[in-house]
């Protein structure tokens, strides 16, 4: 490969994704509170920005080896955080005009400075009853080193002078994990409205009444800020311990990792600013981000919502499989393909419950990624071995940020007798599968689940991602391979239909889009059509690249992160989708010479899905499935109200800007699925060959 691929840094195309996010914000056509709600998504995925993606340049900028090197990764950082400054001057304003438009609507979300005689007695009481006993502060003038910060929380650094006209200094944590951080007040009288005010500022109302037995108080302020730190996880050697003890070990020292952040308020005055980074002992890596005088704005994404107005209207998902009838007859009957959220995600879980209870079914294996915290997933599993079935559970414990949650699972699950592994050493297991094996008529039979989603409820009501129930014993076989690999790792199956990763999925990748440039070539029609969430991989991005030299038409939806520069040849256009949800599938066609190929996967086009992960990507074979993939992406490609066009720059343009009112994909997918709903059931059809064919 050339090492003159051209390539956007994906760190920066990152942040052009959380511009979109923005663009929510700013967009009067949002409902109201799906904008304070767009604005908590911005914030928090900024700060996974900084925990993970923004370390790791840092670790490499760190560790480099010769000054080009360095002087490369200094340079990443620093436009890194120009364009970070930029995005957060624009949300400051975003949030400004929130607060105005909030007041149209009687939703007022109000400062300490504003409230009124009744409001200010009611706040003064709420602190002295619920807010004082939780504070915990600490000078920070006279210590060496400033106490562990969890960066989950959020923090006050305190300037106090006192009556004889000393100052000293302070911080203290803002107790919002066991607090609400917005907290409703009395109305103004004889109003009809809604008032809140956050809880730091219920604090700041009341500073001087922290410190009341301790310090004659002449004058105090509060100036918020808050880290982020590196979000790696250090697993070790640990030959003599067990994976789930290295996993919480390494959690431990999560706590305890470097910063890589401070966001603060920048009003805080210099000496007290200089004494916060003096104590964090930040280095030169490290990014320093002035702000408003609020922070961890991702506690909005739990605003309350006042009325359904004020909100997208909910989407009631379209049921699918009939529960009053055998669900593994239905599937013998023909695949059953889902899309969610516009599906309802009950199929799963009642496939699951069906399984537990069938006397004929004798084992379910599955994978465990991210589950939902009351999960009847897991609890459909647990019941499965009550009733004597054998039941295998995969649990991915280094799924990033919810590690503690899956330590739980694994425990709750062996505790009830369930057989868990833990995957294959040094490979992340990100593929979404169930295997179930029922004896019918003297024989075994496979009822698999291939998705590019998560097994969890609450995810679903708000991700879009497909699920595959099958009965098709070639897939069936494939699904239980995989997971005899995941128990036994120096196997090396023959899949059938399926490609899997590391093995497979960049080899049949490669190979498809090698066709397509090879019929191209030959004067013959041939296209791409790819979905994802990111497009890194600088293999695959150099082979699309050929494609459209050739004459291959490349169409992409990427929905984050995107290194491939769009200019840099002919007939390649990408589009980037931002709605109500979050657009999560991954789906990769070819025209194959007019025998399109399918194919729907867990993995995105980056390095480590491609070759450091256990990913799977499958066929849609039947061929009513088949057309609803395509009428749902030629929907979203269509789309011009939500789309966006990925320039060379990633500028962000809204197709919007060029037409009238048109297609805006998410509602035209609900319509178009609830039509096909009352269409007559299919018989299963043949198609194109899956990634192994």
């Amino acid at each position: 490969m050339a090492d003159t691929t051209p390539l956007y840094p994906k760190e920066l195309s990152w942040l052009s994704f959380n511009e979109r996010v923005l663009q929510e914000v700013e967009d009067e056509s949002v409902p109201i509170i799906e904008r304070v709600r767009f604005l908590g998504i911005f914030s928090s995925n900024l700060d996974e920005f900084f925990r993970v993606r923004v370390a790791d340049v840092r670790r490499v900028a760190t560790f480099a080896k010769g000054e080009e090197k360095k002087a490369f990764f200094g340079e990443l950082l620093d436009c890194i955080n120009e364009r970070v400054l930029r995005l957060q001057r624009r949300s400051a304003a975003a949030y400004a005009q929130l607060l105005c438009d909030l007041d149209k609507h009687h939703i007022h979300l109000v400062s300490e400075a504003q409230l009124t005689g009744r409001q200010r007695q009611f706040v003064e009481n709420y602190f002295h009853d619920e807010v004082l006993p939780e504070l915990e502060p600490f000078f920070i003038d006279d210590r060496e080193t400033m106490p562990l910060l969890n960066e989950a929380s959020i923090y006050f650094a305190i300037y106090l002078q006192l009556e004889d006209g000393r100052e000293r200094f302070a911080a203290l944590e803002i107790p919002t994990d066991t607090l609400p951080r917005f907290v409703v007040i009395p109305p103004r009288e004889g109003r009809q409205e809604k008032v809140y005010i956050v809880l730091d500022n219920i604090i700041r109302a009341c500073l001087a009444e922290v410190f009341r037995y301790v310090l004659p108080i002449h004058k105090a302020e509060a100036y918020m800020f808050k880290i982020s730190r590196d979000a790696e996880l250090e697993l070790g050697e640990g030959i003599t311990q067990n994976i789930v003890d290295r996993v919480a070990k390494s959690l431990k020292k999560r706590k305890q990792a470097d910063p890589v952040r401070m966001a603060y308020d920048a009003a805080m005055p210099e000496a007290l600013l200089g004494l916060v980074k003096k104590k964090l002992k930040m280095g030169r890596y490290d990014s320093y981000t002035p702000g408003g005088r609020y922070h961890n704005s991702k506690d909005f994404m739990q605003f309350p919502a006042e009325s359904a107005r004020h909100r997208y209207r909910p989407l009631q998902p379209i049921p699918t499989l009939p529960e009053s009838e055998s669900i593994f007859n239905q599937l013998r009957a023909g695949d059953q393909l889902l899309y969610y959220p516009y599906h309802d995600f009950r199929a799963i879980t009642n496939f699951l419950i069906s399984a537990a209870i069938d006397p004929r079914v004798r084992e379910i294996r599955i994978n465990l990624y991210r589950v939902a915290s009351n999960s009847r997933v897991v609890a459909a599993l647990v019941n499965a071995v009550r009733n004597n079935k054998k039941v295998v559970a995969v649990v991915e414990l280094q799924a990033r940020f919810d590690e503690q949650a899956n330590i739980h699972w694994s425990n709750e699950l062996q505790d009830a007798g369930v057989e868990v592994i833990y995957g294959v050493p040094g490979l992340k297991v990100h593929c979404k599968l169930i295997s179930i094996l029922r004896e019918e008529e003297g024989e075994v039979r496979y009822y698999s689940h291939f998705g590019t989603g998560n097994f969890n409820e609450n995810t679903a009501r708000v991700y879009c991602d497909f699920s595959l129930l099958t009965s098709d014993q070639n897939l069936g076989r494939d699904a239980f391979h995989v997971f005899e690999f995941l128990q036994q790792p120096y196997l090396r199956p023959d899949y059938q239909q399926i490609a899997v990763s590391p093995y497979s999925n960049r080899a049949a990748l490669l190979e498809a889009i090698d066709r397509e440039i090879e019929a191209a070539r030959a004067g013959r029609q041939a296209e791409l059509f790819f979905k994802c969430n990111n497009l890194v991989d600088e293999e695959l991005i150099e082979r699309l690249y050929r494609a459209g030299a050739a004459g291959v038409r490349v169409r992409i939806i990427v929905r984050s992160m995107c290194a491939l520069v769009v200019d840099a040849v002919e007939n390649i256009q990408v589009i980037s989708l931002v709605d109500k949800f979050l657009e999560h599938a991954r789906v990769y066609i070819f025209h194959n010479g007019g025998d399109e190929r399918i194919w729907l996967s867990s993995a995105d086009l980056m390095t480590r899905n491609l070759d450091h992960r256990v990913e799977v990507t499958f066929p849609i074979v039947d061929q009513h499935h088949r057309q609803t993939v395509k009428q749902i992406m030629e929907l979203q490609w269509c789309d011009d109200q939500k789309a966006r066009v990925l320039d060379a720059d990633q500028s962000n343009t809204r197709i919007a800007a060029f037409c009238d009112r048109g297609c805006r994909a998410q509602d035209a997918i609900y319509r178009y699925l609830k039509r096909r709903a009352v269409q007559p059931a299919r018989t299963p059809e043949g198609g194109a060959s899956g990634p192994s064919g």
